[in-house]
């Protein structure tokens, strides 16, 4: 196949997950504000949308650690051709569209990677990947990550409640962390953007790179920047109701203080792995912070059950993206037929998937109005007159 078509192929299969990225991840920044009922749920990620894409301009650090760490470069150039970074994002695709249909909070970061590794071992053999930098910036992060954000997320929601213990009846003025949810649900999409964009953005620079149109060691081009940025803000609007569903309301009922606890911990982990170039899962860093903010709160339970089904997506994503990443790279292995079969087939699941999701459609509306029959959300008076003893929420 013409080497111009297939990098066109590549850079469109890119951009698609990257938009499957955003909806996937949405959840990150936005399930607990819409749980709470801080904001309402399209302003919540038409908000994310927008700090997704400013976010995706403000660092290239994982997009360098993907282009030019977790394939090798070695002294004939990249190891790896874009035929079978092709077959690595329809791992990461199949595997993203699949959790998303369950409303499993899994990682598209490790989806993408899994495949990309998957390919890389079918085509060009083990030597193609560099396991130290998967050992320290991905597989590390992710053991860490979550359990860090977790204490983060479990210390300050104990803060919170302890400096706002109810006094004689009094108001104790915890739904005000409401309004500042706001704001600590914006960071958390900002550094959302900061992280995951920049993992498209390194795929396309590889492909580059590795078709001899981009220098190695160099970074992704502006265009690239612009066109990941775009793409995952897209994706994040859509909604991506069924993982805020689990996230928001399947783990444990969060209240405004839990929230404001566990977004402040998600930003803070995410921005400083960002900085550092750790190419972690905002969705095990998340899921860990609402839990962590969950055994937080006193009488507040944890839903044991969901959370275990979680880990085992966590736990599953790597190897079950890179079987599949593997498969297409053999698929690819018949030369151009291979890369149409692979299209057809990968192409027909998206359509499969979409259609069957229509069968038991999560929304905006199905979603707002289970968290106000569950009694999550908090409402704030007008006035500043107080109210009865025993009517407030914790």
């Amino acid at each position: 196949m013409d080497l111009t078509l297939i990098v066109v192929l590549v850079i469109a299969l890119a951009i698609f997950f990257d938009f499957t990225n955003g909806f996937h991840d949405t959840a990150n920044a936005m399930a607990t504000p819409i749980a709470t009922g801080a904001l309402k749920p399209r302003t919540a990620v038409a908000i994310a949308a927008v700090l997704n894409l400013v976010g995706a301009f403000l660092s290239t650090e994982v997009a360098k650690t993907v282009s030019g760490g977790i394939i090798r470069e070695g002294a004939d150039g990249v190891q790896i051709t874009p035929e079978l970074i092709f077959a690595g994002l329809i791992g990461a695709i199949v595997w993203n569209l699949l959790t998303w249909y369950f409303g499993l909070p899994s990682s598209s970061s490790h989806a993408l990677f899994g495949g990309l590794i998957g390919s890389a071992l079918v085509g060009a053999g083990i030597g193609a990947i560099d396991l130290g930098v998967v050992l320290s910036k991905v597989i590390l992060p992710a053991l860490f990550a979550p359990l860090i954000a977790g204490l983060a997320a479990f210390v300050a929601t104990r803060i919170a409640y302890a400096i706002t213990r109810r006094h004689d009846g009094r108001p104790d003025g915890r739904g005000v962390f409401r309004y500042g949810q706001v704001f600590s649900s914006s960071l958390v999409a900002l550094a959302h953007g900061t992280n995951d964009a920049q993992k498209t953005m390194g795929v396309i620079t590889l492909t580059l790179i590795a078709a001899g149109m981009q220098d190695q060691g160099s970074g992704p081009q502006l265009w690239v920047v612009a066109a990941c940025a775009f793409a995952i803000a897209f994706g994040t609007y859509s909604g991506g109701w069924r993982i805020i569903k689990t996230l928001g309301t399947g783990l444990t009922a969060v209240k405004p203080a839990q929230g404001y606890s566990a977004e402040t911990s998600t930003a803070a982990t995410i921005l400083a792995s960002s900085h550092l170039g750790f190419a972690l899962s905002t969705t095990q860093v998340a899921s860990g912070s609402v839990i962590g903010s969950g055994l937080g709160r006193r009488g507040s339970s944890v839903r044991w059950s969901m959370a275990a089904r979680i880990v085992l997506g966590w736990l599953i994503t790597l190897p079950v993206s890179a079987a599949i990443g593997a498969l297409a790279a053999l698929v690819i292995g018949l030369g151009v037929v291979g890369v149409v079969i692979d299209a057809i087939v990968g192409v027909a699941f998206i359509v499969a998937i979409f259609v069957l999701s229509r069968n038991t459609r999560v929304d905006r509306a199905s979603l707002e109005k289970e968290v106000n029959a569950a009694g999550q959300m908090i409402k704030i008076p007008k006035s500043g007159r107080r109210r009865p003893k025993g009517k407030q929420h914790a």
